[in-house]
């Protein structure tokens, strides 16, 4: 007779020892500690019309014999928003400064259409108090959208085109960071002046390099800066705003910046 023998079945000279749990051979079971003589093996298999080889059906890794006869699990389709929230509708507002209102009025279509007809969410204008509000609707398709449209808006009011902004709609690891001059060095009055010059360059030279170099925009809004970009893109457009408010010279920061956005694009 062939015996199958298992890392938990052991076989002592003419006698079958189980070692762990329940164990099916042929169509019957053997308990734990059972101990069957070879004749009683070949008896038992006689009786329940077993082949002549002893399988024993189950693993080392203690796994239930029994599991192939359980059903298939259930597979179930994606929720919708609407059901995420037990059919609540969401919200997000986003105010309205008051020098942006008038950039508003005249990107408004270029802002609405991307978000009603794309993203699938509602927006509206609250004239009275100044501010977007966006909903969810019935046959909005991901959750997370009213999150990125909300993001989208605020970034335009921080300053930035819109078809730099509708990125956010697009693209899910680009993100906007905000710092103020004063966070790298407390400066005034005229120290403060030229500093923002020094970012800004004349008629912009310097900030559209350190755009083009990192691929990322760049709103210099008085003393606070915002950055549009992946993760390792604001950095680097950080720090080389940084060096400029620290006093650098403008030459050496573009050096530094041809040197990093190489590296940059061989990652890439």
């Amino acid at each position: 007779m062939k015996i199958v023998i298992s890392a938990d079945l052991f076989c002592f000279g003419r006698q079958i020892i189980v070692n762990r749990g329940f164990w099916k051979v042929g169509s019957w079971f053997l308990e734990f500690g059972e101990e069957l003589s070879r004749a009683e093996v070949e008896s038992k298999m006689q009786a329940n019309g077993a082949t002549n080889c002893m399988e024993v059906e189950g693993t080392a890794s203690g796994t239930n014999p029994m599991s192939a006869a359980l059903p298939a699990k259930p597979v179930f389709q994606a929720l919708k928003a609407h059901e995420m929230s037990d059919g609540k509708v969401q919200f997000r507002t986003v105010t309205v400064p008051p020098h942006r209102l008038s950039a508003l009025k005249k990107a408004w279509m270029e802002i609405y259409t991307p978000i009603y007809e794309q993203m699938k969410v509602d927006i509206r204008m609250n004239v009275k108090l100044k501010r977007v509000e966006l909903k969810t609707r019935r046959d909005t398709p991901d959750v997370s959208n009213l999150q990125k449209c909300a993001d989208f808006v605020h970034a335009f009011m921080l300053g930035f085109d819109v078809i730099d902004a509708i990125a956010l709609l697009r693209i899910d690891e680009l993100y906007v960071e905000t710092f103020e001059i004063k966070d790298v060095k407390t400066l005034r009055g005229e120290h403060l002046s030229r500093a923002i010059g020094r970012l800004s360059g004349k008629g912009g030279k310097t900030k559209f390099a350190i755009e083009n170099a990192t691929r990322t925009r760049i709103v210099i809004a008085d003393s606070i800066i915002h950055i549009l970009g992946t993760f390792s893109s604001v950095k680097v457009a950080r720090d080389s705003l940084c060096s400029l408010i620290l006093g650098s010279p403008a030459g050496k920061v573009y050096s530094k910046l041809r040197a990093v956005s190489a590296r940059l694009a061989e990652r890439f």
